[in-house]
């Protein structure tokens, strides 16, 4: 019950903050140069009456509340409007591109905890040895390496030096495995390795604070084997805090996704984001934010109920 509470807790808190960001996203949108009646015909192909009667039919006139009440309406009905280029729903250019994009944040995800949960303990067992300062070395130039320059390296040094992986375009997982894991795999270590490197400095500091507390000192004084003291007490607390930073670390992964995969051609949504604001479309922008948003909020939501999950004393203090 007390789980169920807290989750109804931030349900509700999400509201506003759902609201708040169509509001934003609405206010950014109308006040933007783009002009949906001018990207719907082509700019110099329709005449002053036909830009009116446009913008007149699709409620552009009306005043600035009533258009965002409008909008929130119709994206509590699932209704992202129409594609002023394409005249097809949103919704469905968002579902052909949300799995490639979901597939990718977590394949991103998955390479990130692969690799900081080892090398985070690594750091911290051998504290201000050459391990721990090899270690503290390159997780810093990760931090500091955004995803673009990461993923030119990779295409550089894997993709045309050896071959080994292609340099662009996406295969699906339906036609090929094999071709699917080959197009995924440069794009998801490029997302995911300035994330991996921020989540081993967080367990690296997160593991020393525990194996520097009295339960460790008498538990290895005890006679308990130093695997069993690591594995089954110190890495379970120390994983804690890092699990708070993980859900805005897979924000960061929905985000880089958008310049990752128009680097490698990823047909996802943030492919079909440039896309949209590039051809003026409107309406696709605002779903394909909407859209991103949504994801990381509630990816968020997913982790503060695991952290509540994890944490027996935030849920006592309930």
């Amino acid at each position: 019950m007390i789980i169920l509470r807290m989750l109804l807790g931030r349900v509700l808190s999400l509201v506003p903050l759902l609201l708040g960001v169509a509001l934003f996203v609405f206010v950014v949108m109308r006040f933007s140069p783009t002009d949906p009646a001018l990207a719907a015909f082509d700019g110099a192909n329709a005449s002053a009456e036909q830009l009116e009667q446009f913008r007149r039919d699709n409620g552009l006139l009306d005043p600035l509340p009533v258009q965002y009440l409008r909008f929130v309406w119709q994206l509590i009905q699932g209704d992202f409007g129409t594609s002023v280029i394409t005249k097809q729903p949103v919704a469905d250019t968002i579902t052909t591109a949300l799995p490639l994009t979901v597939q990718l944040t977590l394949m991103g995800l998955v390479i990130a905890i692969v690799l900081s949960v080892p090398f985070g303990v690594i750091s911290a067992l051998y504290r201000d040895r050459w391990p721990d300062q090899v270690i503290r070395i390159v997780s810093l130039a990760g931090v500091a390496a955004p995803a673009f320059w990461i993923a030119l390296l990779l295409v550089q040094w894997l993709a045309v030096g050896h071959g080994l992986f292609p340099t662009s375009g996406y295969v699906s997982m339906n036609d090929s495995f094999s071709g699917w894991l080959n197009s995924m795999t440069l794009p998801a270590i490029a997302l995911a390795m300035p994330v991996a490197a921020q989540l081993t400095r967080i367990i690296r500091t997160s593991m020393v604070e525990e194996l520097d507390k009295d339960y460790v000192r008498t538990a290895r004084g005890g006679g308990l084997p130093p695997v069993v003291v690591v594995g089954r007490n110190v890495l379970r607390n120390a994983l804690v805090n890092p699990l708070t930073v993980l859900g805005l670390r897979i924000g960061y992964l929905l985000g880089g996704a958008v310049v990752i995969e128009t680097m490698f051609a990823l047909p996802g949504m943030g492919q079909n984001m440039i896309q949209a604001v590039l051809d003026g479309d409107t309406s696709k922008v605002q779903g394909f934010v909407i859209t991103i948003a949504l994801g990381f909020v509630l990816v968020n939501l997913i982790v503060d109920i695991l952290y509540l999950i994890a944490n027996p004393r935030l849920r006592s203090h309930a």
